[in-house]
């Protein structure tokens, strides 16, 4: 699953990366090392630019934790924050972002907790650990994003309207699988047009996106226990964790 990631590329720079032609300065997002469910995020998706015309590759703000358009309220959002990779075609929630609302969120990586029991009996502890690439370049995670609208709201008032976003998550690659048995569907840049694609409404075909590089790309980084307080958010939550730092043995 993924529960919290690191954000911290420039904007310029994604935009740069994902070939990114329509982007408003005024959605930019301050670098964070700790985003949390409900927490605003950028993501890329394809649209027709506001006025109409042909879809065009967008760097847009969104919120993380996905509302159905037929929610009733945004409260299920924190509930929605993953979509498996093997049902997401079907699931009432996403299946019809599936079909035509697919994104992509730029991230550092992401951080997973693995359970380790105590060698006395004691108490289990949470070894939290950062999820990069090898080469240091953006994760490319696959997500899906809806509109809801607050039906209190005025149609026209903008305020009324809400888009949110969710990870789509596959089975673990063998390195990340002793930690979470899942990880984020993370694409690379040869799927992009495809995934992106509105117009790509199969589901069968769309379907067939739906797997994980070959491994090796990823590097698994055990970190301090700071990272598990939504108040910490700094570069250092990133970094390799040590017995002097945490008082404990790795």
């Amino acid at each position: 699953m993924c529960g919290r990631f690191a954000a911290s590329t420039k904007p310029e720079d994604i935009v740069e990366l994902f070939d990114v032609s329509q982007w408003d300065p005024a959605e930019t997002l301050a670098p964070s090392w700790n985003v949390a469910p409900t927490d605003p995020v950028l993501a890329v998706l394809q649209r027709p630019p506001k006025g109409g015309g042909e879809p065009v590759r967008q760097l847009r703000r969104l919120r993380w934790g996905l509302v159905p358009a037929w929610s009733k309220s945004p409260e299920t959002a924190v509930k929605m924050i993953n979509a498996r990779a093997d049902t997401v075609h079907e699931k009432p929630a996403y299946r019809q972002a599936f079909a035509s609302r697919r994104c992509l969120l730029p991230v550092d990586g992401y951080y997973e907790w693995q359970t380790i029991e105590s060698a006395s009996g004691g108490k289990p502890r949470k070894q939290p650990f950062f999820v990069n690439r090898v080469d240091g370049a953006p994760l490319a995670l696959a997500g899906l994003y809806e509109f809801w609208r607050d039906r209190s709201a005025p149609a026209d008032h903008p305020q009324g309207w809400l888009v949110t976003c969710t990870i789509v998550t596959t089975e673990a690659e063998p390195l990340l699988a002793p930690v979470h048995e899942r990880m984020p569907l993370f694409l690379q840049r040869e799927t992009f047009a495809d995934w992106l694609d509105p117009g790509l409404d199969d589901a069968e075909q769309a379907r067939s996106l739906l797997v994980a590089p070959a491994p090796g790309l990823l590097r698994l980084t055990p970190v301090g226990s700071a990272v598990g307080s939504i108040r910490n958010n700094h570069p250092g939550l990133t970094a390799r964790a040590t017995p002097e730092s945490e008082g404990a043995l790795f």
